[in-house]
C-alpha cells in the first residue's frame, strides 16, 4: 500500500463501517434488543441512541466517499453510479434523522407519561415508525448496491 492508496482505502473502509453498521444495527442489534429486554421503552430508548450514532457514521461516511469521488472524477463524478448511490442514502439519513426521528420523538413526548405505543397516539407513532422503517429498508438496500459497485470499481 502506498500513500496514493489511502483515500481509496478510507473509501472502501467507509463503505464498510456504513453498510455494515446499518445491517448489524437494523437487523441483528436492534430485533435481540426487543427479545431480550423485558421493558420495550428501555429497548427502544437504547435503538434510538444506536441509530443516532449510525446516522453520524452515515453522514460521515457519505461525504466522505461524495468528496472522494468528485476529487478523483470532477464533475463527471456525478454520472457515476457509486456517487448516485452515496447521494441517495445520504438522503434517506438526513430524512430519517432529521425530519422522521423528530416526529418520532415529539410524539413519544406528547404521550408522556404513557408509553406512546399505549397511548391514543399509538396509530400515528406506527404509521411514522413505518414510514420509518420502510425508508431504512430501502438505504440497506441501497447500500448492497454500493458494495458491489464500489467492488466493481468502474462504478
Amino acid at each position: 500500500m502506498t500513500q496514493r492508496d489511502l483515500p481509496r482505502h478510507l473509501a472502501d473502509l467507509s463503505i464498510v463501517l456504513w453498510v455494515g453498521g446499518m445491517w448489524m444495527l437494523g437487523y441483528v442489534v436492534v430485533p435481540a434488543l426487543f427479545k431480550l429486554l423485558p421493558d420495550r421503552m428501555l429497548a427502544g430508548k437504547i435503538a434510538g441512541e444506536l441509530f443516532t450514532l449510525l446516522a453520524v457514521i452515515g453522514i460521515a461516511c457519505a461525504l466522505y466517499l461524495l468528496l472522494h469521488q468528485l476529487q478523483q472524477f470532477g464533475r463527471a463524478a456525478l454520472r457515476r453510479n457509486i456517487f448516485r448511490i452515496t447521494a441517495a442514502m445520504l438522503l434517506f439519513v438526513l430524512i430519517g434523522q432529521f425530519i422522521l426521528q423528530p416526529i418520532l420523538a415529539d410524539l413519544k413526548v406528547q404521550a408522556l407519561p404513557l408509553d406512546v405505543m399505549l397511548s391514543p397516539l399509538a396509530a400515528q407513532f406506527k404509521t411514522w415508525h413505518a414510514v420509518s422503517g420502510i425508508l431504512f429498508l430501502a438505504q440497506s438496500l441501497l447500500g448492497i448496491g454500493l458494495v458491489i459497485v464500489s467492488s466493481n470499481r468502474q462504478g
